[in-house]
């Protein structure tokens, strides 16, 4: 698994965009909200998405996954290194975590990206 490949997985999605924040983070996101935070140039990659608050919990029992720093308690989780997730459970999290954020733009927005149907 690489950072193309979860570049690739982000740009089915519609309306999505990326950029560098906290001076080098590459994040995806739909409507100017990410909804997932890499760190391409650590050593492994890192990664971040948000999950269900429901899932929260089970999420962390499982390999390859911690509590996000800072932004934990709204339910994002920390990914060590993005091999330790096979390409079909990355399109699972991608896709997730964007849902998570997507639903909850404006209606006007989701109409202007083509998500509304999401």
């Amino acid at each position: 698994m690489n950072i193309e490949t979860l570049q690739s997985i982000c740009h089915q999605l519609p309306g999505v965009t990326e950029d560098i924040k906290l001076d080098h983070h590459l994040c995806f996101n739909v409507g100017g909200k990410t909804f997932l935070f890499t760190g391409p140039d650590s050593v492994p990659v890192t990664a971040a998405v948000k999950v269900p608050d429901e899932d929260f919990e089970e999420t962390l029992q499982k390999e390859c996954f911690s509590p996000q720093a800072y932004i934990g308690r709204y339910r994002w989780v920390h990914i060590a290194d993005i091999s330790c997730l096979s390409h079909k459970d990355w399109e699972f999290y991608i896709k997730q975590s964007y849902r998570l954020i997507a639903d909850k733009l404006p209606a006007r927005v989701k109409k202007q990206l083509n998500i509304a149907g999401e």
